[in-house]
């Protein structure tokens, strides 16, 4: 058995299987569906970040592409979710080819100047001069297509998809030469890899990903603002879970989503006055003791995580 299957179905299957379960005894459906947001967005980030070394600060720009991209769809073209949830994919997919010059940058330059391009779709889209195609800052409304319970089977469909596409990047020719130009460029180049066009199709596979999250969210929750969709919590959530994990495996963004999703959670209903305290200096800690992420404790003796 090829072991990117083997991989998919020992780690992600279950982990889809587990949250089309949780729905029939848990009753908080918006708390599971942020759960595999995160999921999705964590491996998405973990795709470009993981593979390249390339960390976009601002991810979130794709991810408000998408759910604006399903909102417009829908509200113009009276498409039905599944198209329009493929308009969010595509429309985060010209965002990147258009943002693809960065990638001509790297290290600090890089995260700053993808974060800058991320707000300057926010500002386009909130502004008030679009109300009539946007709606501008007065935010969007999707009630004829809300349907939490096939918002959440799609967004578990995209999962299944995304650990797939993951576990095949870890162990395919195409994740190998990635990796290569991650760990040395001109050794990879002068061997023949062609670096550059594999970093641009991570980098589009990374966007595609967000924007589909993006729309199944607006899917989801039917009615948001620019501010909400451009949230840049969404960005530093996907990279501390990715970074806590472990990237470029399939199991680290899953373990960083499971346990500091379910932390961050925990301490905000039961301790909420000192919150924001304790999980701040919790990712501190973590990224001062454990910079490669709970991954390498098991690597480090050889073992190999998925």
């Amino acid at each position: 058995m090829p072991r990117a299957v083997r991989d998919f179905l020992a780690v992600g299957l279950p982990v889809v299987v587990i949250f089309a379960l949780l729905p029939l005894i848990y009753a908080n459906q918006l708390l599971l569906f942020n759960f595999v947001l995160f999921l999705i967005l964590a491996q998405g980030l973990n795709a470009i970040y993981g593979f390249t070394g390339y960390l976009p600060f601002g991810y979130v720009g794709f991810f408000g592409a998408g759910a604006y991209g399903f909102a417009l769809a829908v509200m113009h073209l009276a498409a039905p979710p599944g198209l329009a949830l493929a308009l969010a994919g595509l429309a985060a997919i010209v965002l990147a080819m258009i943002l693809t010059p960065l990638l001509r940058l790297s290290g600090a330059y890089f995260a700053i100047a993808n974060l800058a391009a991320a707000q300057a779709v926010y500002q386009v889209i909130a502004n008030p001069a679009l109300q009539e195609i946007t709606k501008g800052p007065y935010g969007v409304s999707l009630a004829s297509v809300f349907a939490p319970r096939l918002s959440y089977g799609a967004a578990l469909l995209i999962l299944a998809g995304v650990f797939a596409l993951v576990a095949w990047l870890r162990h395919g020719r195409f994740g190998l030469a990635l990796q290569a130009g991650r760990d040395d460029p001109v050794s990879a180049a002068m061997a023949g890899i062609p670096v550059v066009s594999a970093r641009i199709i991570a980098w589009l596979i990374s966007a595609l990903i967000a924007g589909l999250a993006g729309g199944v969210f607006a899917w989801h929750i039917s009615v948001f603002y620019p501010e909400t969709a451009f949230d840049l919590s969404f960005s530093i959530f996907a990279i501390v879970f990715t970074l806590f994990g472990g990237a470029a495996t399939l199991t680290g963004p899953i373990a960083g989503v499971l346990l500091l999703y379910g932390l961050y959670n925990l301490i905000g209903i039961s301790v909420p006055q000192y919150f924001q305290l304790i999980y701040g200096a919790l990712i501190v800690g973590l990224v001062l003791f454990l910079p490669r992420g709970l991954a390498s404790l098991l690597q480090r003796r050889g073992i190999d995580v998925p």
